[in-house]
């Protein structure tokens, strides 16, 4: 499942950076997630960047987008691909 980024979000700046994805971007008022780019840092690290560096744990899975280690794997190589 993709990473979702909760209203507790204090707009530090931290986590944009660490995305190996570019899927983290500013919203309205805090910074979100584009679920079609999150792969939890999958092909890339062992745990989420962004939920390493955040310093309010504000970043949790998101419930509403089920998806396995295959899948996410599958969603990276479709990434890297398209570059």
């Amino acid at each position: 499942m993709s990473l979702i980024i909760t209203d507790e979000c204090i707009n530090c700046d931290v986590c944009e950076p660490e995305c190996p994805n570019e899927a983290i971007y500013q919203g309205d008022s805090i910074y979100e997630i584009d679920p079609d780019r999150c792969t939890e840092c999958v092909g890339h690290f062992d745990a989420p960047q962004c939920q390493q560096v955040c310093p309010v744990d504000c970043i949790p899975l998101d419930l509403n987008r089920m998806e396995t280690e295959e899948q996410l794997m599958a969603k990276y190589e479709k990434l890297i691909a398209v570059g």
